[in-house]
C-alpha cells in the first residue's frame, strides 16, 4: 500500500478538495487527505497525506506556513482579494516609502488577534462565513489568535501615478489559521489607505517546500511512477531524535507498551527495519505511544 506525503504544487482555479478528488481517482486510493486548505486562486504547496500518512494530518497543521504574494494600495474589497466587490477606493498622490511599509508590517509580527474575511470557510453556527456573505446576511466574525513570524517586503514597491495605486511584494511566515488576505487588508488600515491582495503563492507548509512539490498533472499522467514522487512518512520526522529499535524493544513498541530510553527529548521517532514505526512521548519515567504508524515492511 502507498504511504507518504505528496507535495502538490496546486494550480489556480482548483480547490484543495478538487486535488484530493483527482488523486483518489488517479491512484485508486480512498485514504487521502490534504493539510491546509488553499483558496482556489492561490497556488503552491498543498501537502496531501496518503495511506498511513493520513494519521499525520493533525500534526502537519501545526507546522508554520510560508507565502510570497503581492498587494495593492488604492482600493479594498469585501473578500480582501481581487475577486471581491470593491468597498473603498483612495487615489494616492504620493507613494508610501519602503520604510513606512516595513514599519507597519513589523507591527503584525508575533501573536495577534485576527478577524477572518467574510468570504472564508470559517464556520459560525454550523455555517460557513462565505455562505452568509452570499446570502447577504450580516454575522459577527469570530476573532482568533494567530502568530506571524515574518512579514516583509521583498522588492521595492511600484507606484502607478496615473491610477494612484502602489503595488508591493511580500513574504510571510505564519501559523495555521492565519489569513494572509486579512494581513494585507489590515496593513491598508494601518497605512490609512485601502489595500487588497492581488496574488498569493504558498512556498512551504507542513515542513515541505516548493522545491519538493510536483504538479497534479504529473501524478495523473504517471500514476505508476508515484512512488518516485511521494515523500516518505519518515521525511516528516527528519527533525525528531531517531532511535533504532532492537527486536526486543520493537516487540514492546508493536504492542503499544511503554519503554525506557536514555535521552532528554520530549518526543522521539522510533525506527525498525529503517522505517519510523511510532512516535513516543516522555511521560514520567517511560516513553509512551503518541502516534503509531506501523508502516508496511
Amino acid at each position: 500500500m502507498l504511504n507518504g506525503i505528496l507535495v502538490i504544487d496546486k494550480d489556480a482555479g482548483m480547490t484543495s478538495a478538487d486535488v484530493v478528488y483527482h488523486l483518489r481517482k488517479a491512484l485508486h486510493i480512498r485514504k487521502i487527505g490534504h493539510a491546509g486548505t488553499l483558496d482556489p486562486e492561490v497556488t503552491g504547496v498543498l501537502p496531501v497525506a496518503v495511506g498511513q500518512a493520513t494519521k499525520l494530518i493533525e500534526m502537519m497543521h501545526t507546522r508554520p506556513k510560508e507565502y510570497v504574494g503581492q498587494g495593492l494600495f488604492g482600493y479594498s474589497t469585501d473578500s480582501y482579494d481581487a475577486t471581491g466587490s470593491v468597498l473603498a477606493q483612495q487615489k494616492l498622490t504620493t507613494p508610501f516609502s519602503v520604510e513606512e511599509i516595513k514599519q507597519k508590517m513589523a507591527t503584525f509580527k508575533g501573536q495577534i488577534e485576527q478577524v477572518p474575511p467574510i468570504y472564508s470557510a470559517v464556520r459560525v453556527n454550523g455555517k460557513h462565513l462565505y455562505e452568509y456573505a452570499r446570502e447577504g446576511i450580516a454575522v459577527e466574525r469570530p476573532k482568533r489568535m494567530v502568530e506571524v513570524y515574518d512579514y516583509d517586503l521583498t522588492e521595492k514597491p511600484v507606484f502607478d501615478q496615473e491610477k494612484g495605486q502602489e503595488s508591493f511584494s511580500f513574504r510571510i511566515k505564519c501559523s495555521k489559521g492565519t489569513y494572509v488576505r486579512s494581513l494585507v487588508n489590515d496593513l491598508g488600515e494601518k497605512m490609512a489607505c485601502p489595500a487588497v491582495m492581488t496574488y498569493l503563492r504558498r512556498t512551504a507548509s507542513s515542513g515541505f517546500d516548493i522545491s519538493q512539490a510536483v504538479k497534479l498533472s504529473k501524478v495523473e499522467e504517471n500514476p505508476a511512477e508515484v512512488d518516485k514522487l511521494i515523500q516518505p512518512i519518515d521525511a516528516f520526522f527528519k527533525d525528531y531524535p531517531q532511535i533504532d529499535l532492537d527486536e526486543g524493544k520493537w516487540l514492546k513498541v508493536k504492542n503499544g507498551a511503554g519503554i525506557s530510553l536514555e535521552m532528554d527529548a520530549k518526543k522521539v521517532a522510533l525506527r525498525f527495519n529503517k522505517k519510523v514505526k511510532a512516535i513516543y512521548e516522555s511521560k514520567g519515567n517511560l516513553y509512551r505511544p503518541k502516534l503509531m504508524l506501523l508502516q508496511n515492511e
